[in-house]
């Protein structure tokens, strides 16, 4: 496969953008780390960290964070104070990425479409071309029928000519 027909070749000129989405180390752990946000062994794990935090301290077993449990709302507070600019962060680097892809495969659909045209323009000269290669055998068929047609008249005449001479032979031949 050539390089003009690799499947990413729109894509290649953007890759120099690679750095614009954050390559730098802290880019993608955030990105990742927001990632992790959505997952169910987050969503799972957070809601069994709470639920023994909240039964330590309600039946006695810890008293670091008493009813109304300050602590832990400070740190969901926490949380959500980090979470929501990584969550950010992560839209932004996926939005780029979305635009760059967008944008090569625009690309890649203009030259599907010039390709198209071009196989149409080539379809409609290769169809004049039949049209005229067929008006040409046309010609020729044409040509050949009346020929033939001569030589049959041609071919009757000799052929009368011969039997009148064989079945009336001239004075000449007669002595």
């Amino acid at each position: 496969m050539t390089d003009d027909r690799h499947f990413f070749r729109f894509h290649m000129p953007h890759a120099h953008l690679s750095s614009v989405f954050g390559d730098d180390w802290f880019a993608l752990k955030a990105e990742a780390f927001a990632r992790f946000f959505g997952t169910p062994v987050f969503l799972l794990g957070q809601t069994a960290i709470v639920t023994v935090w909240i039964f330590a301290n309600v039946f006695g077993l810890a008293h670091f964070d008493l009813y109304p449990f300050i602590l832990l709302n400070l740190a969901f507070s926490l949380q959500a104070a980090y979470a929501a600019p990584l969550i950010l962060l992560a839209q932004t680097r996926q939005a780029d990425r979305d635009k760059v892809h967008a944008e090569a495969d625009a690309l890649h659909r203009e030259d599907i479409a010039g390709a198209a045209d071009e196989r149409q323009a080539l379809l409609a000269k290769q169809t004049k071309l039949l049209v005229e290669m067929v008006q040409q055998n046309t010609q020729l068929t044409e040509t050949i029928k009346g020929l033939t047609q001569r030589i049959e008249a041609l071919t009757i005449a000799v052929h009368q000519q011969v039997c009148t001479r064989i079945v009336a032979p001239s004075p000449t031949e007669k002595g």
